[in-house]
């Protein structure tokens, strides 16, 4: 199924201080509170601190923007300022955030630990690559994807059917592809 990020509307982040859209969560309309996993874009436009999730793995990956410094429980910072580059952290952490510049957009993979494991891997080499019964949704970053239910441009994502086997990659194209597992 192709999703489109146009058709995701925005929705309040947990604790009310930003904006994402949530393109894809498991099982199928599972809340905050009981989500297995969730796969979001968020709008980042100010030093707002991001929202608490105890009990989450997060992985989070720059899409747009110059992006910002991430200081997690007052202490460790990371600087999300390579686009596309995955960056994982507890989702309990407290998380202030500094801008590198003005708004920005990421891509943010949320994880219920203890019941399942994953993370995202960054494809840019043109091509037809495998799809493998972990993918559980590729997410076009930039250029262009081809596969069989049809053509993604930048925003669209895109969950697999089981038998699915290939998608290809147009040259200049870039997607996240998340990949999940029961934990065992």
């Amino acid at each position: 199924m192709i999703i489109r990020l146009a058709d995701c509307p925005p929705q309040p982040w947990k604790n009310g201080l930003g904006r994402t859209r949530e393109i894809a969560v498991e099982p199928p309309g599972a809340g905050m509170d009981d989500f297995l996993w969730r796969v979001s874009v968020a709008e980042v436009d100010s030093a707002a601190p991001f929202s608490a999730f105890p009990g989450i793995d997060r992985v989070i990956a720059l899409l747009d923007g110059a992006g910002f410094s991430m200081r997690l429980d007052g202490a460790r910072t990371h600087a999300l300022t390579t686009p596309c580059a995955p960056f994982s952290f507890p989702g309990e952490a407290r998380v202030e955030v500094a801008l590198a510049g003005g708004p920005t957009r990421d891509f943010n993979l949320m994880l219920r630990r203890g019941r399942v494991h994953g993370g995202i891997e960054v494809w840019q080499e043109a091509g037809a690559r495998a799809i493998d019964a972990a993918t559980v949704l590729v997410y076009c970053a930039r250029g262009a994807l081809h596969g069989a239910e049809g053509m993604l441009h930048a925003g669209d994502a895109w969950r697999p059917p089981p038998a699915a086997t290939a998608l290809t990659l147009a040259p200049g194209a870039l997607a996240l592809v998340v990949r999940v597992r029961a934990a065992t």
